[in-house]
């Protein structure tokens, strides 16, 4: 069963997009060695992408977190499902993300990464939901900003599905 959805973000305007976030970041962190850490699972098509247009040499890392369960809402309740395998101390850190809605995720995150002891830590993100934010994260790198919609495709799911589609897409409500 297909879930009823529209195009909110093309292929071709990703594409674009992930491009000219790899250039900035390149260029922020020109001289600079930089560990990317991808929260899975929805961040890795988005990772590899960025990572084609990144010019500065880097390593990537892995971790899993879980605050959805198999729901439209976020439940707030962070669980690290998978941690990195390489230790952070002294790297300049950029958390991939794919999505930044209520903020809960990524600053329980950012404060477990920073006990670590990085040089740095940024964050960028493919989306991010303002509309949704309970907790204040810093976030550098933002490619696009969208409504307080559920969206899927492009490394984002729904149950585990649709992540394959090249494209943004936003689900319609139910008629009736």
């Amino acid at each position: 069963m297909m879930i009823d959805h529209e195009v909110l973000i093309s292929e071709e305007n990703l594409k674009k997009r992930v491009r000219e976030l790899g250039d900035q970041i390149s260029k922020d962190y020109d001289g600079k060695e930089i560990c990317m850490i991808c929260v899975l699972k929805g961040g890795v098509i988005f990772m590899v992408d960025l990572a084609k247009y990144i010019t500065v040499p880097m390593t990537m890392d892995f971790m899993a977190v879980s605050s959805y369960g198999n729901d439209f809402t976020s439940t707030g309740v962070v669980k690290i499902v998978k941690d990195l395998d390489e230790s952070i101390e002294g790297k300049h850190v950029l958390i991939v993300e794919d999505i930044i809605d209520s903020g809960r995720t990524l600053h329980y995150l950012m404060n477990l990464l920073k006990e670590r002891k990085p040089s740095s830590i940024k964050i960028c993100t493919l989306l991010d939901k303002p509309e949704q934010r309970l907790v204040d994260v810093s976030v550098e790198y933002v490619g696009f900003v969208i409504p307080d919609q559920f969206v899927l495709g492009y490394g984002l799911d729904y149950q585990q599905k649709y992540r394959n589609l090249p494209y943004i897409g936003v689900v319609q409500p139910k008629e009736g």
